[in-house]
């Protein structure tokens, strides 16, 4: 068998049929070489008790602990019963329950004073902890039955607890990886002889040998230290390419000109750009200046002045000729950007038009929700190059949406578009256009090297002249009802002052009248008068009516939601921003790119059922003027549970960046390559990007070098042989887009 074809045999030759499904179906393990990247999550010391306090709720878990004590208990009038097994590890308790039939072989095995592995899902029964029918492996039997076999098996040894599922426990997986053990011996090395000679690093077949059956722990650190360092270099060797193959791909060059529009729009600017707006324009300019696609992501905090930025370059490329396109992802977004932009250019704006500046261009909004007649106008202006600047949403990307010279496409808030949609719009171009990245969501160092790693980075950290702190705080709605009272109270004195405010919920409301689905809410309801933690998020229209009727009584209260009509939406963001609505009732359609300088307050429902981020996204939309802003963060969780602490950490600090970690550091690492960036999942199983900066920091500088000098890594069979077994088809094809 050689090298290539161990790694890839299918997992059901070696294991059999039954086993090798459930890994397929439910760990998403397919081949040898899937098992052996399938890591230990932990180790149990031989004879140490696992500490049970800590167990988490509704998750699979296994523990290894000593039996305290068994006993049967009939009910139904002894026609039925059940056996309590209660387990140990000197600083907590858990309870194992076995009912029926299936009391039988544990009450003869579960003895006081076994130790055991258990493996099941954890639950609460009477205030108490449990495992109902857990399988379990005995680790200290005496006698010669099945359980010798695993005595032997982990005697001495640190035991490797894997990430596992309800169909198949840990040990079960322990016994497979001892299957397919003897092929990492085949394991294709990735790193260069020179790179791994030079860091020390143990050989790769030895770090899988050793994170599967460590003896010590130093063996474990060593493995750890190898297959993190493989992960991160892989995956910055192929992004590195994908930059490098950027630079060889043919653009034009749209240099600045002198007295065009762009220097006619600095004229008009009633205030002085930030250092940090200076420093990025100037990098932009820069790229845009070469004859290769500019690839940049440009993030910063909420209210940086991202969107100036973006669109001096727009401005920069119309003067040299070209076209200018961004892709917003909500129409509410893209008629707010066509809105301001429009009205920084002003007559610059109006370009052919009556009043219209001679140094002016035309800029276009296309939605997908346009009347026919204004639609064909903005196709025509945009096939013609009447018009300079298009602003739209996924209708810019439609086959009949063509360009007379498209030069630039700014894509605001990324995370919100797959890659497929970004490249479709770069294909309009006569050549590859210059592309702009934005995100107000600030993205760790090394998650923007992972994540966007193909894309050059600028970040704004300065906030315009003029904005003013925002003030946040926590309002614990079931604890003390009387400051959700005062939280009113400090809306209406907002708007008492000439100021207005939004107030967010996670849902619209009445969708299940709507569907006709009366049941399903009274169960809803019942549910939620049994147990207040599983009511339905608090909906726009029923808080909206709640508050015109009692606390925000003769205000002028409106709502804005993702299924009224695009004109209806328009028309309330147009009366908000002019100031003749008080309050705005909204879903988070309102988190990105909203910008009413007059609204100081917002109050946030059901905070804890939305992630850090978008918190921060949302509060930034209020302190953009020159009163100080106030985000109230309303919760009915608990104090002591992670969702109020995720809420504290948000009203602790305005700083993104640290918010950025503190939610990164709160989700599973599988998302952080996530769907909507490389269409499968994570390929990081042992690297943590927030943990491991070092690490992908020397990985990207190694990989640089090695590209530079072999960008087909003609030298280098075994890092292309395992570069292409990392890039399946799907993360090829994005890599490849960029």
């Amino acid at each position: 068998m050689d090298r290539v074809s161990s790694f890839d045999e299918p997992l059901k030759k070696l294991l059999g049929g039954a086993t090798a499904k459930v890994m397929a179906e439910h760990l998403d393990l397919h081949t040898v070489g899937d098992l052996l990247h399938h890591y230990p999550r932990r180790y149990e010391e031989r004879g140490r008790l696992t500490a049970l306090a800590d167990l988490p709720l509704d998750e699979h878990v296994t523990v290894v602990a000593q039996v305290a004590d068994a006993r049967i208990l009939m009910f139904n009038n002894g026609r039925g019963k059940r056996l309590e097994v209660t387990l140990t590890d000197g600083s907590g308790r858990l309870q194992l329950v076995f009912f029926g039939h299936g009391v039988h072989k544990p009450h003869k095995e579960l003895l006081p004073g076994r130790q055991a592995m258990f493996a099941g899902k954890v639950s609460v029964f009477n205030r108490k902890m449990q495992l109902a029918h857990p399988t379990y492996q005995l680790l200290d039997a005496s006698d010669a039955d099945e359980a010798t076999e695993a005595v032997d098996a982990f005697a001495g040894r640190l035991l490797p607890i894997y990430p596992a599922c309800k169909q198949l426990d840990s040990w079960r997986i322990a016994k497979a990886v001892d299957a397919v053990l003897p092929s990492a011996r085949d394991a294709v090395d990735p790193l260069p002889a020179s790179l791994r000679e030079g860091r020390g690093f143990t050989p790769l077949p030895e770090a899988l040998l050793k994170v599967h059956r460590p003896q010590t722990k130093a063996d474990i650190e060593d493995a750890k230290a190898r297959l993190k360092w493989d992960e991160a270099f892989v995956l910055q060797v192929a992004l590195a390419r994908r930059r490098y193959a950027d630079t060889q791909l043919p653009a034009v060059a749209r240099r600045p000109v002198a007295d065009g529009l762009l220097d006619a729009f600095d004229a008009k600017l009633p205030f002085t750009l930030t250092e940090g707006q200076q420093k990025v324009s100037k990098e932009i300019f820069d790229d845009l200046a070469t004859e290769h696609p500019m690839h940049r992501l440009l993030q910063g905090e909420v209210g940086s002045g991202k969107t100036m930025v973006a669109l001096r370059a727009m401005l920069a490329v119309v003067d040299a000729g070209g076209q200018a396109a961004m892709l917003a992802p909500t129409e509410v977004l893209a008629q707010q950007h066509h809105r301001s932009i429009t009205e920084m250019m002003g007559e610059l704006a109006e370009g052919g038009m009556l009043g219209g500046s001679d140094r002016g261009t035309k800029v276009v909004l296309l939605t997908g929700s346009m009347g026919t007649a204004a639609r064909r106008q903005a196709l025509l202006d945009l096939v013609t190059g009447e018009a300079g600047i298009v602003i739209g949403t996924h209708a810019l990307i439609e086959d009949k949406v063509q360009f007379h010279d498209l030069g630039l496409v700014v894509v605001d808030e990324q995370h919100r578009f797959g890659v497929e949609q970004r490249d479709a719009l770069r294909s309009k171009g006569k050549q590859p256009p210059h592309l702009l990245v934005m995100t107000a969501t600030p993205i760790p160092r090394t998650v923007a090297m992972t994540v966007f790693g193909d894309l050059e980075t600028s970040v704004l950290d300065q906030l315009p002249a003029g904005r003013s702190p925002i003030a946040s705080h926590v309002v614990p709605a079931k604890d003390k009802p009387h400051f959700l009272a005062r939280a009113w109270e400090r809306v209406r004195e907002e708007v008492e002052n000439g100021h207005q405010a939004y107030v967010v919920c996670p849902r619209i409301g009445d969708e299940a009248e709507e569907d006709g689905k009366g049941a399903k809410k009274a169960k809803a309801t019942k549910a939620a008068e049994e147990d207040p933690e599983k009511r339905p998020p608090l909906a726009v229209l029923e808080v909206a009516d709640e508050l015109r009727k009692g606390a925000l009584a003769g205000l002028g209260v409106e709502v804005l939601h993702g299924r009224m009509h695009p004109d209806e939406k328009d028309d309330v963001m147009r009366r908000f921003a002019a100031g003749d609505v008080h309050v705005l009732v909204a879903t988070t359609v309102i988190e990105v790119g909203v910008n009413v300088p007059n609204a100081t307050a917002m109050v946030i429902m059901d905070a804890d059922r939305f992630g850090v981020s978008q918190l921060h996204q949302l509060r930034g939309r209020v302190g953009r003027g020159s009163a100080p802003g106030l985000c109230l963060l309303v919760s009915e969780a608990h104090e002591a549970s992670p969702a109020r602490a995720r809420l504290s950490a948000v009203a602790a600090t305005l700083d993104g960046f640290e918010l950025s970690r503190i939610d990164l550091e709160q989700r599973r690492e599988g998302d952080v390559l996530g769907q909507a960036q490389s269409g499968v999942r994570s390929s990081l199983r042992m690297l943590t990007v927030i943990d491991d900066e070092e690490v992908i920091a020397a990985a990207r500088e190694e990989a640089v070098a090695i590209v530079a000098a072999d960008p087909e890594l003609e030298h280098l069979p075994e890092l292309r042989t395992v570069l292409a077994a990392l890039l399946d088809k799907d993360r090829e094809e994005y890599l490849d887009k960029g």
